[in-house]
């Protein structure tokens, strides 16, 4: 592969990459960041500590990127040791001690001073371990201990491969979020659960806190103004009398103060939410339409990987999060498809105050279903029942329903993102099962968003969208009996490619659904698809497109940005013509 890397890769500070505080809506004042020069291992199956370390790995990023140092493969048949020291400060004394873990792929185990923490599975959800009883006064050890077969075994791995081609990428293994610590109360604040509702001028607050025994306080803020202040419930709705709705053009957030008093020992967290409305009406002509904040609104999305080349999917930097939302704004964008991959919650955040609608994707896994159910079947309108388990290899039950446990903790983990506007459940048939009914069970779970059941492949008629991909061959309106009367969209379309050599991560081998060789050329179709076929299925029903995709991935070059985002492939003037046109 070619050595090519973002502007960003250059700036990371070893001692402490990524040193924002890593969970934006449920900030505490102090914590202590564990990320930075960690010592590894590579062993077969064992429990034992490794006598001899390898050497040193940089976290968060997984061992088989470049910025972790080491950029190696880890098979099946491996486990990957990670060990550092730590020692709390003085914000820790009478405190209880919680060590974060933002994502570790996909399962582990934890030490502290030689003792079991815990243990996680899942490669891509949030979890911790209360680590009091552990530590000791002065320096402390922290063992991780990580086992990831990928797409040798049944998890939930999205587009991870051991050996990538195609849109198929490169591993990632290990951590690959944020490690922090954090002192906290006996009598806490675990989490919270924010919804808005624009028609009763409200925003529900719902609190879980460690105990019963507190008394529970909570501020809003509109800037420097106090739109609430005093005493709530656990479950709370409070009145936000002419509020300021939150959209991609206006993206404003209020400001929230959490306090819980236990006998004078105070918990305070700070927040953040907006107030936002997503539904389904019908226009004039009898066509159901995506509305945001009651009025209709075409939604004009990219397929987003969320991949670097130095750091596969870890973001290198805020900066570079930031980088890619905000040149897709300015290209005239409104939405991000964030593509069977769950981020890190400060992307969201970015995505909050910029103002960026999200459709957030569940992570596929199982095996590969093969061409057959992959694309024939599909490709010629057949599109077959899902509880075909064996077919979509999921035929364990323990398989589904570890799927669905870790669906429903991406749901929890993500819920007060204030732009996400869609699940995505299964895209493709990928490790699809059951998709009626699991789409049913999340719009119960959450019925303030929509639901893409079963993007593009085989659709069960499920909530809310008739979803269609649709690369090379004309994209059309789908029949009325298999629309079924819901909104129709378009959640995966384009894929023009240009392999500009300087800027591949493999000039020799890459991948593109139409491929061409200049800037001119791929600008000219880009324009002709969106004026030829787009934009008149606007007026016959069409309420969002998702183009394929931000950036090039490694062997994949169907981006509008190369893959070190130094690039835009296609004229930009050109994309914002078009985007301006794409509205109902």
């Amino acid at each position: 592969m070619k050595h090519i890397s973002t502007v960003w890769a250059d700036k990371i500070d070893k001692s402490c990459p990524l040193p924002e505080y890593p969970r934006p809506q449920l900030v505490r004042e102090n914590w202590m960041n564990l990320n930075g020069i960690y010592e590894y291992a590579v062993t077969s199956d064992t429990n034992t500590l490794p006598e001899k370390f390898d050497g040193e790995i940089l976290v968060p990023f997984s061992i088989e990127s470049e910025l972790s140092g080491v950029c190696r493969a880890l098979s099946e048949d491996e486990r990957l040791w990670y060990r550092r020291k730590f020692t709390p400060d003085e914000t820790f004394a009478g405190k209880r001690a919680m060590l974060r873990f933002g994502a570790v792929d996909w399962q582990c185990k934890v030490w502290v001073n030689g003792k079991i923490a815990g243990e996680h599975t899942g490669g891509y959800n949030p979890f911790s371990f209360d680590i009091t009883d552990l530590l000791v006064d002065g320096e402390n050890e922290l063992v991780v201990k990580v086992f990831d077969p990928t797409d040798a075994g049944h998890q939930q791995r999205g587009k991870q491969i051991r050996k990538p081609f195609s849109f198929w990428y490169t591993a990632t293994s290990g951590i690959w979020q944020t490690v922090w610590l954090e002192p906290v109360n006996t009598c806490r604040i675990e989490n919270i659960r924010l919804t808005p509702d624009i028609d009763k001028e409200i925003i529900r607050i719902e609190t879980n806190c460690s105990c019963d025994c507190g008394k529970l306080t909570a501020k809003i803020l509109d800037g420097a103004n106090t739109v609430f202040e005093g005493e709530i419930s656990a479950d709370a709705e409070i009145a936000v009398p002419d509020a300021k709705l939150w959209s991609p053009e206006t993206p404003f957030l209020y400001d929230l103060e959490l306090t819980l008093d236990c006998d004078g020992e105070k918990d305070e967290i700070k927040s953040y939410f907006g107030m936002r409305k997503f539904s389904i009406i019908t226009d004039a002509d009898g066509y159901p339409r995506l509305a945001l904040n009651n009025e209709i609104y075409f939604q004009t999305g990219l397929l987003d990987q969320g991949y670097w080349p130095e750091s596969q999917l870890t973001p290198p930097s805020d900066e570079a999060m930031i980088f890619d939302i905000e040149k897709m704004k300015a290209l005239g964008f409104n939405m991000l498809r964030k593509h069977i991959k769950e981020e890190p919650l400060r992307w969201y955040y970015h995505c909050d105050r910029l103002g960026m609608l999200v459709w957030q994707d569940m992570i596929s896994g199982g095996k590969n279903i093969g061409p057959i159910l992959a694309g024939g079947l599909p490709g010629i309108g057949i599109h077959v029942k899902d509880n075909l388990y064996k077919s979509f290899h999921r035929d364990l039950p323990e398989w589904r329903e570890e799927f669905k446990e870790e669906l429903f903790g991406l749901l929890d983990n993500l819920y007060n993102c204030v732009s996400i506007c869609c699940w995505v459940p299964f895209n493709e048939g990928w490790g699809q099962f059951d998709a009626f009914e699991i789409g049913n069970k999340v719009k119960a779970y959450d019925p303030t968003r929509f639901v893409d059941h079963a993007s593009g492949w085989h659709d069960q008629g499920g909530c809310d969208f008739k979803s269609i991909h649709k690369y090379i061959f004309p994209i059309h309106k789908p029949s009325s009996r298999a629309i079924k009367g819901r909104p129709f969209v378009v959640s995966e379309y384009g894929g023009y490619s240009w392999n500009i050599k300087e800027h591949a991560w493999n000039p020799i081998r890459s991948f593109g659904y139409i491929p061409f060789t200049s800037k001119e050329a791929i600008t000219k179709a880009y324009v002709n698809l969106h004026e030829k076929q787009i934009i008149p299925l606007i007026k016959k029903g069409l309420c969002a497109t998702v183009y394929t995709q931000v950036s090039d991935v490694e062997f994949e070059v169907n981006g509008i940005y190369t893959y070190d985002r130094k690039v835009l492939k296609i004229d930009e003037q050109a994309i914002i013509d078009m985007n301006n046109k794409m509205t109902y």
